[in-house]
């Protein structure tokens, strides 16, 4: 009814989120639109094209800019009219109101069961594996004695400095650990830094930390809580500047 003439090629983005710029078709389009061969982009639903509402704005901000109008089938409006662009703005912050409710879902659920002592992934620490099943850490008992023994050193050493050159020279080695993408990630001397790291890391005790709490964990633990604490004070290691670092 409106006179349009349907182009040969569509563009869809089939089993890609909405939510990321990053889509194959998506690009072609924004190619297109470039090339002035599109006057207007037809979309089923307005969150089909972009859930973000800083992606749409600059979405349409091209489109205005290449003469290109925007319109949705099951939503009667276009963005010819200064009311079509602001019931699509509307639609827009909805779609990513949703967005943000699903992410604070999911850090609240992430929240609960670092309480419950669960471990929710991230590197995995030396003397510790991940379970084959995912989801839980499982003692390496030949790194955890490594583990112990650099825990005693540090106890008797009185200095990290000291400590660190025993180590040094004994060749303890950080973690060596592939992930499930494949990318390997080689074993290397464990220098001040990676000791400074690992010896602050109260998850050798059988515990988690979540904002500044302390749970018991799930997973065994490698070191008394006894020696961790008498070598985090002795070393003054466990102190804030360690705060937001990851632990290898």
């Amino acid at each position: 009814q409106a006179g349009w003439v349907v182009l040969p090629e569509s563009y869809d983005d089939g089993g890609f989120s909405g939510a990321s710029m990053d889509r194959p078709a998506l690009r072609n389009l924004l190619m297109q639109v470039e090339a002035r061969a599109i006057d207007c982009v037809l979309v089923y639903k307005v969150d089909r094209l972009s859930r973000s509402l800083l992606d749409f704005a600059r979405l349409m901000e091209q489109f205005e800019r290449c003469g290109v109008s925007f319109v949705s089938v099951t939503q009667d409006f276009n963005s010819t009219t200064s009311l079509g662009r602001l019931t699509l703005h509307i639609l827009l912050s909805f779609a990513q109101f949703e967005r943000e409710l699903i992410s604070e879902r999911t850090r609240d659920k992430l929240s609960a069961a670092r309480r419950k002592g669960k471990w929710i992934g991230g590197y995995p620490v030396l003397g510790y594996d991940i379970a084959p099943q995912g989801g839980k850490l499982i003692v390496n008992q030949e790194e955890a004695g490594q583990v112990r023994d650099m825990f005693r050193i540090c106890q008797e050493a009185g200095s990290l400095h000291a400590a660190a050159e025993v180590i040094g020279k004994r060749g303890f080695m950080t973690k060596e650990w592939t992930t499930k993408q494949g990318k390997h990630h080689p074993a290397k001397l464990l220098g001040r830094p990676s000791l400074r790291l690992m010896l602050s890391n109260i998850l050798y005790t059988g515990s988690v930390s979540h904002k500044g709490a302390v749970y018991a964990g799930e997973h065994e633990a490698i070191v008394d809580h006894e020696l961790w604490a008498s070598v985090s004070e002795q070393l003054a290691i466990n102190g804030a500047h360690l705060k937001g670092k990851k632990h290898h």
